[in-house]
């Protein structure tokens, strides 16, 4: 039974190849150089600079894994740089919203531990071989709703009527994602689980 678990979590994993010069590749990478653009914008209360820097990453982040799907260009080192993009951006953004006190901090420490999950969850796995978990919708999901929390919450800070309706919206996007968060912290556990019994039911 956990040999079959562990092949049908294989099979759900996209087949991905060993390139680098791609398009989705390439728009995970721009993410990156985004990151420290964002973080003195937010610092420094260039709101506007910030607000257009988490939208870009917002766009691009979900075209760099349409496009991966839809023209079989999904790679191992684009699996790498899509999920590490997603956890720079939410991480700084954290920071800086929490520094501005438009979020509070225990938020932050709600999303960082999930993230200090994750890793232990990692550490546990490459025991047994293996590297990393294929990234599933609902972890996904999470992203994006956190994603475009974080620009309605900055927005929110301002006046008018659409600062108004933009800060209750924010919220309820980083309430859903907070919770798919957790959600998909306790699925990596569960494929983590299938990984260890797999690698045991091959070692008898």
């Amino acid at each position: 039974m956990a040999a079959h678990g562990d092949r049908r979590l294989a099979a759900e994993r996209p087949s991905a190849s060993d390139r680098v010069l791609t398009l989705p590749n390439l728009l995970s990478s721009l993410r990156f150089v985004g990151v420290p653009v964002f973080l003195w914008a937010i610092l420094t209360g260039h709101d506007a600079i910030a607000l257009v820097t988490l939208m870009l990453s917002g766009i691009s982040d979900y075209l760099d894994g349409k496009i991966a799907r839809r023209f079989g260009l999904v790679s191992r080192i684009g699996q790498l740089l899509d999920p590490l993009a997603d956890r720079l951006y939410i991480a700084t953004t954290l920071v800086g919203l929490a520094w501005r006190d438009i979020i509070p901090w225990w938020l932050v420490a709600a999303l960082v531990g999930r993230e200090v999950l994750l890793a232990g969850i990692l550490l546990w796995i490459k025991r047994y071989g293996q590297t990393g978990l294929p990234v599933h919708f609902i972890g996904k999901a999470a992203t994006f709703n956190l994603l475009y929390a974080f620009p309605l919450l900055l927005l929110g800070q301002g006046t008018g009527t659409f600062a108004h309706w933009a800060l209750p919206i924010g919220w309820g996007f980083a309430w859903w994602g907070t919770v798919l968060y957790w959600i998909a912290g306790v699925m990596y556990i569960v494929q983590a689980r299938q990984v260890a019994r797999a690698h045991t039911a091959l070692a008898t």
